[in-house]
C-alpha cells in the first residue's frame, strides 16, 4: 500500500491501537523513582515546530512537563513556550508513555501534523508576560489553554482531576519545620540523571511519566528547594521535567506547590521549583483559573 494511502486509511481507533501498542521507556531519576500511572492529572507539552527554518514544520516532539490546574488549564514554565520559531503549536498529551505514542506514530508512517493530533491536544499558549524577570522572581511561568471542544477531547482521552493549587502564602505560614516534615514528590516526563561515556556526559531516557520523593530544603520569596539526594532515599528531577509539578501533602491533601524550573546541572542534587502559593505566580494564574 502507498503511504499516502496508508496514512488515509488510519482511522482514529486505529491510531489509538497502534499507540496502545507502544513500549515504554525511562524518565525522572533512575535511583528511588517510580513509574506514575495515578499521577493522571501531569502531562508532557509537546511542540510542532519549524527546526531547519523553511517554513515547514516538520518536527514534532515533547519537550516539557505540566500540570491540569482545571478543565481547561495546563501549567508549565515560561522557558518552555518560549523561544520557538514563528508558527510553532503546542499540545499536551496525559499518558502515561508519550515517547512510547511519539514512536509508534512514527514507525505507522503519519506525518508531523498527524502526529500531533494522535498524541496529543492542542492549545494555546499563554507566558507571563514578565518573563524572564531576575534571579528574585524569574516568571517563569505559562499555562496552554484549552477550548470547550479541546477540553472535552483532552478529558475524553485521558480523565483526570485537576490538581490542587496552595492557597495564598500558605508555604510561609506553615513554616520550614513543617514543610521538612511534610511529605513531597515531584513528577514529569524528564530524562535520566547524567551518564559519562567517550563522548562525555549524555541524560537518557524520557518521555515516560514518573515520580520520586524529594526533601524540603529552603524556602525563598519565589523559590522552593528540595533535595534529590540518592543517599537520604530521595530522587528528584531532570531535564524535560520543567513545568512539572512538584506536590506536598498536608493535613493528608495533596497540594501542587510548585514547578519545577532549573537544578544541579547532573541531575543529582538539587530541585529548584516556582512556588505557585506567591503573589507573582497567583496574579499569572488569577487569570486563567480559579484560585483558592
Amino acid at each position: 500500500m502507498r503511504r499516502s494511502a496508508l496514512l488515509a486509511s488510519l482511522t482514529t481507533a486505529a491510531v489509538a491501537a497502534v499507540l496502545a501498542g507502544a513500549a515504554p521507556a525511562s524518565a525522572i531519576n533512575t535511583y528511588n523513582a517510580q513509574p506514575a500511572p495515578e499521577r493522571t492529572e501531569v502531562g508532557a507539552m509537546l511542540a510542532l515546530w519549524d527546526r531547519d527554518g523553511d517554513g515547514v514544520s516538520e518536527t514534532i516532539d515533547w519537550y516539557c512537563s505540566g500540570t491540569m490546574v482545571d478543565r481547561n488549564t495546563f501549567l508549565t514554565a515560561a522557558h518552555c513556550t518560549t523561544d520557538w520559531s514563528p508558527g510553532v503549536r503546542f499540545y499536551v498529551s496525559l499518558a502515561q508513555d508519550v515517547q512510547g505514542a511519539l514512536d509508534a506514530a512514527k514507525a505507522a508512517g503519519l506525518t508531523p501534523a498527524q502526529t500531533a493530533a494522535a498524541v496529543g491536544v492542542e492549545g494555546t499558549e499563554h507566558t507571563s508576560p514578565d518573563y524572564p524577570g531576575n534571579s528574585a522572581d524569574a516568571h517563569d511561568i505559562a499555562v496552554i489553554e484549552f477550548s470547550d471542544g479541546q477540553a472535552a477531547e483532552l478529558a475524553k482521552r485521558w480523565p483526570f482531576t485537576p490538581a490542587t493549587l496552595p492557597a495564598a502564602g500558605q508555604l510561609d505560614a506553615l513554616g520550614s519545620r513543617a514543610l521538612d516534615a511534610a511529605t513531597w514528590v515531584v513528577a514529569g516526563y524528564g530524562t535520566e540523571e547524567a551518564t559519562r561515556g567517550p563522548g562525555g556526559q549524555t541524560h537518557p531516557g524520557g518521555g515516560v511519566r514518573n515520580k520520586a520523593e524529594v526533601g524540603f530544603d529552603a524556602l525563598n520569596k519565589t523559590w522552593v528547594r528540595l533535595a534529590m539526594n540518592e543517599s537520604r532515599g530521595y530522587g528528584g528531577a531532570c531535564y524535560g521535567d520543567s513545568g512539572g509539578p512538584n506536590f506536598v501533602t498536608l493535613d493528608g491533601r495533596r497540594v501542587l506547590a510548585a514547578t519545577t524550573i532549573t537544578g544541579d546541572g547532573p541531575c543529582y542534587a538539587t530541585n529548584v521549583a516556582y512556588r505557585l502559593d506567591a503573589p507573582t505566580a497567583r496574579d499569572f494564574l488569577d487569570e486563567f483559573v480559579d484560585l483558592p
